[in-house]
């Protein structure tokens, strides 16, 4: 049986508008598991970026828990929470977010300076090793405004995963990307998922979708499916892509 690394119960978020409250997700009841490479779905506007926001510590959750290491992370004071996110969680985006006066290493190299929990020659030495992981090594000291958007995406991955994390977040970090660009980050976050990495990535790119082992649907704020696959196998790729859209059709997408 799987390890539990994360387990939300009876999420909700909401926020006001117009004198109201607009309920974005809904008693959401989910498990996230060690070494799963896990996929939400839905429309847009269907709260599936809330949610991860709500359980990585992006936001907080209106009511409900979010239990991470036998603590409510929803109830952590900033401080606290944002050393956890540092740490134990990674992040990645659609828009990059590097810091732009800053080289490629640089970008990499403060979040690991930021943990404390290595020293300096070891981050530097890891920076070094992902970036030649990332095939961005040779380009380490430009600034991000001198690369292209894959080699962008790419320094972030190796943003999000200099503290070693043991959960990494994505949200949509395709949808910015060209096709040549989508593939090499796909093959980079499925080469880290076999390696262990556990990860939950928000997608609307089915493309995107058919790396994951387990994909969840999100409709009006709670998840109505989700199905389960075996490991990632590019050779399988036809008869996968077909399975993933049968049952996204019967999920009304």
């Amino acid at each position: 049986m799987k390890n539990i690394i994360l387990s939300a119960k009876k999420v909700c978020k909401s926020f006001a508008h117009g004198g109201g409250q607009v309920h974005v997700i809904s008693q959401v009841d989910l498990d996230l598991y060690e070494g799963d490479f896990t996929v939400i779905m839905g429309a847009s506007g269907s709260g599936k970026s809330t949610l991860m926001y709500a359980l990585s510590g992006m936001d907080r959750a209106t009511s409900g828990s979010v239990i991470y290491n036998g603590e409510d992370i929803a109830l952590l004071k900033e401080k606290k929470l944002a050393a956890l996110r540092c740490s134990d969680f990674g992040f990645i985006f659609q828009q990059m977010h590097l810091v732009s006066n800053l080289s490629l290493f640089e970008n990499v190299a403060v979040t690991g300076y930021l943990n404390k929990a290595a020293a300096a020659a070891e981050v530097r030495a890891r920076t070094d090793e992902l970036l030649e992981r990332m095939n961005i090594s040779h380009i380490k000291t430009h600034l991000p405004s001198q690369v292209s958007g894959g080699e962008q995406q790419r320094c972030a991955i190796a943003r999000a995963v200099i503290n070693s994390p043991r959960l990494l977040f994505a949200d949509e970090p395709t949808g910015a990307l060209n096709r040549r660009n989508t593939t090499e980050v796909l093959d980079l976050l499925t080469s880290l998922n076999r390696e262990g990495q556990s990860i939950l990535m928000v997608t609307h790119d089915v493309r995107a979708a058919l790396r994951a082992n387990r994909i969840l649907y999100i409709e009006d704020g709670g998840i109505i499916g989700e199905l389960t696959l075996p490991e990632y196998d590019p050779a399988e790729e036809k008869s996968r892509d077909t399975q993933v859209n049968a049952w996204l059709s019967s999920m009304h997408w």
